[in-house]
């Protein structure tokens, strides 16, 4: 029997009883969350800490539990041919299963909802009429204002029926835009879901054009791996990065809309400023030197210089007697200690006790019998620290990195055959700061400090990783997220034509060895499910220019009139245009993204309030006041919008330091477009697209 959409109120319509069986789980899903607020803890906790970390674990089950009013509870359901029990079924006995967000069972415990990250939900994904996993029948839900209001039916096992594109899937894929970004479990394919569903232990890095959905196939991985491995990554936690603010606030609630409310978010700059205050910019030219993996060799030689040979002997005095330990033992000392490769910092506080340990020998062949407490003594004894610092002293990693950028023989030093004269010169500062309290620290400069003080000190690596966009981070900043999951995993997701930093890296392969994690996967996702065909062929017109031999974007979805190209008759009518260019929009339902060069925004921003328009700033959520989004084109990475109006795309590769930086923002802009793209120019559009 042939997929089919039945939409009716009928009582004896099956929709009457996936009605009821929606209520009766929502219900269910209220009486979990009533039991969890239910509880007395006074009686089962041994102290007020104790205490308090179980109310905290408690508020985030009741968080978790909580029924989402607009987002579906289930959006589809499995009839399987057999009976699936045990562990695959989670308890339950029978052959249909409904597919959720999380799962739902009723005062016995039975499943009324099964996760869609359980096993027994992989065949939701996966099955196909070639392939069927033992499903009869695949159902999936329409649903209109948190209303079931229709179902589709696939029955995978008769020879009738054929792969094809399912309408509510479509549906949902094009429903409007409006707020931030919305998970995609409902709609997640069979590609998407084999990354998704891939294991802890290793790297997985996605390649993905517009609109394959690489980000939010990034985030239900990490949703699927604390489904999982909850207990392990409970202990190690679990760190989204992106590259602005305005993206995280996009993103921030697919997780909680998925019951995980412990996933933190943060940018690149968010790591590493930790120790440091950003108030400084770099040149392109400085920035790229500053970013370049050969930092991390000159601030290594530059920590270890600090590190001198010892001139002469410590001498311990204890009571009467004096313990001598001679310059070549001391020396011996050292050689061990660095050729063992210890953070710089370690081997500071472990120096002083092989100096004390040398005493204590000296002292059991006396006759003594020294303990434990006498070597820590020892150890602080003042000769021996005295030693310690003339031989291995403390290192703040700020003073190193503020030598470096202000000393140009301490720089040449350390970064001969590494820096070019020219290159030292690019990032030495004209003007010497006189402390770290009075240098305005740019970003890349923050980095270095993030690498000299894992040089000093190990920095705390987390379990799994997700860097988004990462197509636009220098070496230095792979390898200062690489050391925040040095012991986990990674999910790299990112797409090479999209690079739009002087820095942006030209393979995976560099990308990955950088984050330390050379043996990861590399997937491609080549399949489009946001963009129209339209605007992503008119987009890939400029592949060749800015990412030779990478495959375009194949789009799924054909939307003719997606696109418009509209030239007026000169810059003086160019905002008025555009501004009613954002009114036709506005005619249709969803969010409107106008997208402009950064250099363009005062002025749209001017036209549009002397249209008496109103608009909100990337990342919020639109409302019934506006709809209507001004995007400076260096924000609009990763974000997405059903109609987009392009200001000016000559603009926009002018606004960058050179053309194919310029065309990558370009490119960026043109795939922001859910429904439909007008592109408003008065200036020539670049070759590429003509």
């Amino acid at each position: 029997m042939p997929a089919h959409v039945a939409e009716s109120d009928s009582p004896t319509d099956p929709l009457a009883h996936e009605r009821a069986h929606l209520a009766a789980s929502r219900a269910a899903l209220r009486a979990m969350r009533e039991d969890v607020q239910a509880l007395d803890i006074r009686d089962v906790t041994a102290n007020w800490v104790n205490a308090v970390v179980l109310q905290a674990q408690i508020d985030d089950r009741i968080k978790a539990l909580a029924d989402l009013s607009h987002t579906p509870l289930f959006f589809g359901r499995l009839d399987y041919l057999h009976a699936v029990g045990g562990e695959l079924a989670e308890g339950a006995e029978g052959e249909q299963f409904y597919i959720g967000r999380r799962h739902v069972h009723d005062a016995a415990g039975d499943p009324m909802v099964i996760d869609w990250r359980a096993p027994v939900s992989q065949p939701y994904y996966q099955a196909s009429p070639k392939n069927p996993q033992d499903v009869g029948l695949r159902r999936r839900f329409g649903y209109t204002g948190g209303e079931l209001t229709a179902y589709e039916d696939e029955h995978l096992t008769d020879p009738e029926e054929t792969t094809r594109t399912s309408r509510l899937l479509q549906a949902e894929i094009e429903r409007p835009r409006v707020g931030p970004m919305r998970d995609i479990v409902a709609t997640i394919q069979p590609e998407q879901d084999e990354i998704v569903r891939s294991g802890l232990g290793g790297t997985v890095c996605v390649q993905g054009g517009p609109g394959t959905g690489k980000t939010a196939v990034g985030l239900h991985r990490v949703a699927y791996l604390l489904y999982a491995h909850r207990e392990r990554l409970a202990r190690t936690g679990t760190l989204v990065v992106g590259p602005n603010r305005s993206f995280l606030h996009y993103i921030e609630q697919v997780l909680p809309a998925l019951g995980e409310l412990e996933v933190k978010q943060a940018t690149v700059d968010d790591l590493v400023t930790a120790q440091v205050e950003v108030r400084g910019t770099d040149g392109a030219a400085a920035a790229v030197i500053k970013g370049d993996a050969r930092m991390a060799q000159v601030l290594r030689r530059a920590i270890r210089s600090h590190v001198t040979p010892p001139a002469e002997p410590v001498v311990v005095v204890r009571g009467s007697r004096r313990w001598r330990v001679p310059v070549h033992e001391l020396a011996e000392m050292v050689d061990e200690l660095l050729s063992r490769d210890m953070r710089y910092g370690s081997a500071h506080e472990a120096l002083p006790q092989r100096i004390a340990h040398a005493v204590l020998v000296r002292m059991e062949e006396a006759g003594e019998a020294p303990d434990d407490r006498v070597q820590n003594a020892v150890a602080r004894n003042p000769a021996v620290k005295a030693a310690v610092k003339a031989i291995w002293p403390a290192v703040d990693p700020a003073k190193l990195v503020l030598r470096l950028l202000s000393d140009a023989e301490f720089l040449a030093a350390h970064s001969r055959d590494l820096l070019t004269a020219d290159e030292q010169k690019q990032i030495l500062w004209a003007k010497p700061a006189r402390s770290v309290k009075s240098v305005k620290w740019s970003a890349a400069d923050a980095v270095l400090i993030d690498e000299a003080h894992d040089l000093v000190a190990r920095t705390h690596s987390l379990g799994h990783v997700v860097l988004d966009e990462a197509q636009d981070l220098s070496p230095m900043q792979y390898r200062a997220v690489g050391r925040r999951c040095s012991t986990g995993s990674a999910t790299v997701l990112g797409d090479l034509a999209q690079g739009t930093t002087p820095w942006s890296t030209q393979s995976w392969e560099q990308a990955l060895f950088h984050l330390g994690k050379a043996d990861a996967v590399v997937e491609e996702l080549t399949a489009g499910f946001r963009v129209p065909r339209e605007v992503i062929a008119y987009a890939s017109r400029l592949l060749p220019e800015i990412s030779p031999g990478l495959a375009p974007v194949e789009s799924v979805r054909e939307s003719p009139g997606s696109l418009v190209v509209r030239e007026v008759a000169g810059p003086d009518v160019l905002a008025a245009a555009v501004v009613a260019a954002c009114e036709e929009s506005l005619d249709h339902e969803g969010s409107i993204g106008l997208i402009a060069a950064d250099a363009r925004i005062p002025a749209l921003a001017e036209a549009l309030a002397g249209a008496g328009h109103s608009w909100l700033s990337p990342g919020e959520e639109t409302s019934a006041e506006s709809r209507l989004t001004l995007v400076p084109a260096s924000l609009a990475k990763g974000l997405e919008y059903d109609y987009v109006v392009l200001d000016e795309p000559a603009a926009v590769v002018d606004g960058e330091p050179d053309e194919r930086t310029g065309l990558r923002r370009l490119y960026v802009a043109l795939t922001r477009a859910v429904s439909g793209l007008t592109v408003v120019h008065a200036a020539e559009l670049p070759a590429a697209l003509r």
